[in-house]
């Protein structure tokens, strides 16, 4: 049968005597041409292979077994210097083992024929590893995967509760049935209730679970409750000895010690929870908190080499914590000093409207120095003002108070807009303040229909006008920023009528990444009042519109003046 198979392939070798002589080794043989196309196929091959040999004859290695690592590289090499090679080589083949990857180990020989080089005998044996020896190695395989997959899957984002989401999000399932990470409760958030005598309190960041878990998982809680754990339970010690616990909960007293408090055993107990491990969460200032992970059901327990690659994750993850935790430590001081620095502005006058608003670029970019004002002065007039400090972060924010206690101060001696520009510019430069400001002041005379304008590096105001005059930019000369001690300012008087409103901004609304700002700019012309002419759903539209895609925080105020009421008509007039 193999000498028909063989009969249309011409070849110096006499391939039915090599049969007669081979095929009944237990040992799978093969000889290939020059080209390592199969001349002959011996029927131990041919199982080791899933391939009738028939089906290899005029093809090569890589063409019959096109999942299979051949090193056809080193069988040119036998051809080319005649120089015996063994080869290990790895794949799948369609035999009967299905899926799994075999490996063989095989002996190469140059084959020649009265002196000319006619091909390549190989004699290959399947090399089978023990099972144990393919779980070690899957395993170390799934390890290596998790650590390779933890430098660009964790730490994506300067947020705490996202990075802990990510890092339990990897470890499940590759490394556990259920994960969670613990820390500790920041200290600038809302008061927590202060935790009993002898019982630790951590915060949730993040829980996952297999699919099968998750619906029971969830009776434990969600991911931002506070947990409390009784004194020896197996968090506390971990914390206490910033040493990994692992503990394999065969039995009820063992779990009790494991969980938060007792009542918990039977919940785990149905669950089929057998094995726990947990790792702290640390950085050279202290713990942060813990990753605990669980393995349920017909998972293996948790064995060295996992606790190591668990701490390994966890450590890593630290750093990115570590610095999501310095950053909400300072955003949320930065946030909340503004806000109590920038509370809303009441209108100076029963028949004066304002609305603002202050919007941060997002969570990722620290607060800046935004700010606006309105100061009522003499003789129904008042002041508004919109400033930016350069800079983010605290030192931006408390500079922002400065500058806005200073303009009070000055809006008290009655002075036209230049010059209380140039009294801020002075004094601020005497104060030693190094954070320079952008800042542009209006005096509004509401009798009068005047609005004096005077600017120190700011950004045009825009009028919006509900008559034929529609919206216009503010013609306004812009000075050097405060703080430089440059002086130079002008004040530009504007004609207004009531009901025009006046709309102040920061430049984090128009200044975008490869635009010319004079051109954001100029889009602030076509805004018009809403049908409703409110204020506050003028500002909602501006946002809207202006507001995706800003790289810095933003703030806006829209005021007007209005005449008073008629008592008879019940209605305002513009």
């Amino acid at each position: 049968m193999l000498a028909d198979a063989h009969a249309d392939i011409p070849s110096p070798l006499d391939i039915v005597a090599l049969a007669a002589l081979i095929d009944g080794t237990t040992a799978g043989v093969g000889v290939l041409d020059t080209r390592l196309r199969y001349l002959y196929v011996n029927p131990a091959l041919e199982r080791l292979n899933g391939v009738p040999a028939a089906a290899h004859l005029g093809r090569t290695v890589s063409e019959v077994l096109p999942e299979v690592d051949a090193r056809e590289d080193l069988m040119r090499a036998v051809l080319t210097d005649g120089r015996a090679r063994e080869i290990t080589s790895s794949g799948r083949t369609p035999a009967a083992s299905g899926t799994a990857t075999r490996y063989w180990h095989g002996a190469y020989h140059r084959l020649e024929v009265a002196g000319q080089v006619v091909g390549v005998a190989g004699i290959v044996l399947e090399v089978k590893a023990s099972d144990e020896d393919q779980r070690l190695l899957a395993q170390a395989q799934r390890h290596l995967n998790l650590l390779d997959a933890a430098t660009t899957r964790i730490g994506t984002t300067l947020d705490m509760d996202t990075t802990c989401a990510e890092l339990v999000d990897l470890v499940v399932p590759g490394l556990a049935d259920l994960a969670t990470v613990e820390v500790f409760p920041r200290d600038v958030a809302p008061p927590v209730r202060p935790a009993p005598p002898g019982v630790l309190r951590l915060r949730r960041a993040a829980l996952t679970a297999v699919p099968w878990l998750r619906e029971a998982v969830a009776q434990f809680g969600v991911a931002g409750d506070y947990v409390d754990y009784q004194e020896d339970a197996a968090v506390p010690r971990c914390l206490a000895t910033n040493q990994p616990v692992v503990e394999n909960l065969t039995g009820d007293e063992q779990l009790g010690r494991s969980a938060p408090a007792p009542e918990r055993v039977a919940t785990y107990r149905a669950l089929g929870m057998h094995s726990a491990v947990i790792v702290p969460v640390t950085v050279r200032n202290g713990p942060i908190g813990v990753l605990g992970l669980v393995r349920a059901g017909d998972s293996p327990v948790f064995t060295d080499e996992d606790v190591v690659v668990a701490r390994e994750l966890a450590g890593r993850a630290a750093v990115d914590l570590d610095h999501a935790r310095r950053f909400t430590h300072e955003h949320t001081i930065a946030l909340e000093l503004q806000r109590s620095l920038l509370s809303e502005p009441r209108p100076p006058h029963p028949h004066i409207e304002i609305a603002t608003r202050y919007l941060p670029a997002d969570r990722s970019v620290l607060v800046g120095g935004d700010w606006f004002d309105v100061i009522p002065l003499p003789d129904g007039r008042h002041l508004k003002a919109m400033g930016d400090v350069m800079g983010h972060g605290v030192e931006a924010a408390v500079a922002m108070s400065h500058y806005r206690s200073l303009l009070r101060l000055l809006a008290d001696e009655e002075l036209p807009p230049h010059r209380i520009l140039e009294q801020l510019d002075r004094m601020v430069e005497r104060s030693g303040l190094d954070r320079a400001a952008t800042c542009l002041v209006a005096v509004v005379d509401r009798t009068g229909g005047v609005c004096e304008v005077s600017s120190a590096g700011h950004l045009p105001p825009v009028f919006i006008d509900p008559g034929p005059a529609g919206t216009w930019l503010g013609d306004v000369p812009a000075g050097p920023p405060l703080g430089t001690g440059f002086g130079g300012y002008r004040t530009t008087r504007v004609e207004c009528g009531p009901g025009t409103v006046l709309f102040m901004y920061t430049d984090g609304l128009v200044e975008r990444r490869g635009e010319d700002i004079d051109v954001s700019v100029g889009r602030l012309k076509e805004l018009t009042l809403p049908g409703s002419g409110d204020l506050e759903e003028l500002l909602d539209a501006v946002l809207d519109r202006f507001g995706p895609g800003a790289e810095d925080d933003i703030a806006v105020m829209a005021s007007r003046a209005r005449p008073p009421v008629a008592p008879d008509d019940g209605c305002a007039t513009d």
